[in-house]
């Protein structure tokens, strides 16, 4: 609590240092506890009745949050893993094996693909506590998406009130192509029709086509037909394999200290 009560963190949430002192040391369990003590009392500070935290990486960790934060509702926001591929690789958030150092894109792709399943196997033993919705559909269609949300969190969602009230990247979209940003056709849905080359599309739909099709996005390869190559299918078994040792070592080693990502944006 000495730690925490110095840092940056502690001075921006605007809470009293010995009170929130004694309320964690006397409720706090679990680091789960930590975050749901501290969240409450700035959202009871500031007047409202709902916090939430926007963080991709979490699918990974579903099981343990629900354990931790009981309460907790999931919303699962999936994108388009085309547009998702080209924002990741333009701010570099993936690193390919050295040998695949021009397949940035598809690496993208395949983390983009595994951690999507991750997210919808823990969804399914949530129940009515979990739900997807497309960011297509919150681009697109606004208030119809925010009025199906706001029944789920019990919670209006207003949507001009929303772009009323905003700040940071409510206001401002929170993209990697910030020029896009500045002019007034900027649109994030189906980017990668223009920015995708076509023998990079046919590749990279070999390699999650089904799964971009289970996800009810058409594909845009003429050949969408052949979604199955050795090779490529040799290439999503060794980085799923990657990806799947890299969790469990963060998870259960204390590795976990080396191993931290950034933010990957929507997935």
């Amino acid at each position: 609590m000495d730690a925490w009560i110095d840092s940056k963190l502690f001075w921006i949430s605007g809470l009293n240092a010995d009170e929130i002192r004694n309320k964690v040391l006397q409720e706090c369990r679990n680091g789960g506890d930590f975050l749901r003590i501290i969240m409450e009392e700035m959202a009871r500070q500031q007047g409202v009745r709902r916090w939430a935290d926007c963080t991709p990486e979490h699918l990974l960790y579903l099981d343990r949050i629900k354990k931790t934060i009981p309460d907790a509702l999931i919303i699962h926001i999936i994108r388009d893993g085309r547009d998702v591929a080209l924002s990741m690789e333009k701010g570099n958030w993936i690193r390919p094996f050295p040998w695949d150092k021009k397949e940035s894109l598809m690496v993208a792709g395949l983390y983009w693909e595994w951690i999507v399943g991750k997210g919808r196997e823990s969804g399914r033993t949530l129940g009515a506590d979990y739900t997807e919705v497309r960011f297509e559909e919150l681009v697109t269609r606004p208030r119809e998406t925010l009025t199906r949300l706001g029944s789920f969190v019990d919670q209006g969602l207003d949507y001009d009130r929303i772009r009323e009230v905003g700040i940071g990247s409510v206001r401002e979209p929170n993209t990697s192509f910030r020029s896009e940003s500045d002019g007034a056709e900027f649109n994030p849905v189906g980017r990668w029709r223009h920015k995708l080359q076509p023998t990079e599309l046919r590749k990279f739909e070999r390699l999650v086509g089904k799964t971009l099709q289970e996800l009810g996005y058409q594909l845009g390869a003429n050949d969408s037909g052949q979604l199955e190559h050795p090779e490529l299918n040799k290439m999503r078994t060794l980085y799923r394999a990657y990806f799947n040792s890299k969790l469990w070592l963060k998870a259960n080693t204390p590795l976990s200290r080396f191993l931290v990502t950034r933010d990957l944006g929507w997935v």
